[in-house]
This record gives C-alpha cells, structure tokens and sequence, in this order.
C-alpha cells in the first residue's frame, strides 16, 4: 500500500489569484498597504496566521488575529456569490478520482487550507469520497512541519517512507523530506522549479501527465524516477527542530 499527499492551492486548485486578490482586500480594510502580489504567491501553502506574519512580520499578535479573521470573512463573502467558482488545474480531478479508485492506494490531502475551505472545493468538484485521510490548518501546525505528513501516515497505518507528498511550494517539499517521505514538485503552481529542487524535490513534474506517469511508478513499488523521464534533484535530508 501507498500513500498519495496533495496539497491543495496551486497543485490541485488554481487559487493564487483568487487568494492574492483577498488578500489585498483584508489588508486594505485593516488600513494596511497590500503585499505585491509575488510577494503572496510566495506563501500560499502556509497556514494563514504564518502567510501573514511572512508578509509582515511587524505585526503584532492581535494584528494578526484581527486579519486573519479578516481574510476569512472576505472569503467566505467571495465564495457566498451565486457566480462564484474555485478552478482546478485541467485534468488534475480526473488524476485523483483514477487513483482513489485504486485498491493499493491511499489518497490524502494535507493544506494550509481550513476544514471548512477544504469540505466546499471537495464538495464543489464531487471529490469528496476521493480523500481517505486530510489533514489541514485547523488539525495540524503549520507547513513544513512534518505533522500533517506523519498524522496521515499514522492513520492509515503506513511508514512515512511508503508515502509521498505531491505540491507546488518549497515548504511541501520540505515537510515531505522532513517526515521522511518522498517529495514530488509540480511546475504549475507558486514556486519555481529551482526553488522546488532546492527543498527536497526528487523530481518536478511539468505537467499532468508527466505526474500520473511518476507517481504510476511510485505506486509500482518504488520511486523509480529515472524510468519516468522526469527531471531529478539530491534528496537532502531534513530534521524537525
């Protein structure tokens, strides 16, 4: 048995606009000047009192209290509008319903995102049978620590190292290398592949298929890289302190 971790924003659901844009209204209604969109994109992944305290790391604790409610707030707003729609990456649901179909796997989400967050896109785009086990902001600290990758091993009764983490930002990667589980980047979302291989990447996917077809051989029995044709980095390993 394997185990299969997505993040959320930027590797399954296409979100930086819609998370930079509320961004930028939290700020301004807290008087604040908004961050450079770049500058947001570069902390999608964290949870969200980390994300902001990244953007401004001034702020004191009731600051970020009252902002992060504030962004809460804005979303919440933004998702109530009858045309309102969260995309996801063309071809990514399909990716997850194959392999939840398969008896050998295990899929999970592990998100910056909030139960919440994570209940409405699941139940938006039918995936909410898809995901065995999710860990979120509100059930574990945030990225890169290793928590979230551990709790789902832990649940379904697998080694970490029979796990592997499938995201777009550094901090996926580094809590997957962390945990001891391996660490599979996507091109398509908030950081650059440099950035990815850098923090632990074994390889970068560049698009859909390249991923279904590394993580065929992950789930084949064993990492199996080199046979995808998809690029490799050095594994670093990592540890928690």
């Amino acid at each position: 048995m394997k185990a299969i971790l997505f993040d959320c924003d930027g590797t399954i659901a296409d979100s930086a606009g819609l998370i930079c844009t509320i961004m930028d209204r939290s700020f301004e209604a807290h008087g604040l000047t908004p961050p450079a969109w770049e500058s947001t994109r570069a902390i999608i992944g964290l949870s969200l009192d980390k994300a902001i305290l990244a953007l401004r790391p001034s702020l004191g604790e009731a600051d970020v209290a009252a902002l992060v409610a504030g962004y809460r707030h804005q979303y919440r707003a933004e998702r109530a509008r009858p045309d309102f729609v969260e995309h996801l990456f063309p071809g990514m649901r399909d990716l997850v319903l194959e392999l939840s179909a398969q008896d050998e796997v295990f899929v999970g989400m592990v998100t910056g995102k909030s139960r919440r967050g994570v209940a409405a896109i699941t139940a938006a785009h039918g995936l909410t049978d898809a995901f065995t086990i999710i860990r979120t902001a509100d059930d574990c600290p945030s990225k890169p620590h290793p928590a979230m990758v551990l709790e789902c091993c832990a649940q379904v009764g697998l080694a970490p190292a029979d796990a592997i983490v499938v995201g777009d930002t550094t901090f996926d990667m580094e809590m997957a290398r962390t945990a001891g589980s391996a660490a599979l980047g996507v091109a398509w979302g908030s950081h650059h592949r440099e950035q990815l291989e850098r923090s632990g990447a074994q390889a970068v996917a560049t698009d859909v298929p390249e991923l279904r077809q590394a993580l065929a051989a992950f789930i084949e029995g064993g990492w199996g890289i080199r046979g995808t044709g998809l690029d490799t980095a050095p594994t670093t390993a990592k540890t928690w302190s």
